[in-house]
């Protein structure tokens, strides 16, 4: 499997208590990766997980925030990134 244009990480979700291991495309927004997540989330917790206006991508190893509007192949994202959802 050619996985050239997708990264492997590791989501968690505090809110859910929840781990996820994801490949996530190079090529989207980080908003944009954010919105599919979330309404997965929602399908997923059947309606318990909320979305909230104020949430984001952070990184577990440096508390960075990602922006929403750079692609992910633009951030310091890579195989085997851990990021949470807060």
């Amino acid at each position: 499997m050619n996985n050239k244009n997708k990264i492997l990480i590791e989501l968690e979700i505090p809110i859910i208590e929840k781990k996820y291991d994801l490949f996530i495309p190079i090529n989207k927004k980080v908003g944009t990766i954010k919105s599919l997540i979330e309404s997965a989330l929602i399908e997923l917790t059947d309606g318990a997980y909320i979305i909230k206006s104020d949430t984001n991508f952070y990184s577990k190893e440096n508390g960075v925030i990602y922006d929403v509007n750079q692609n992910v192949r633009d951030t310091d994202l890579k195989n085997g990134s851990r990021i949470i959802l807060l």
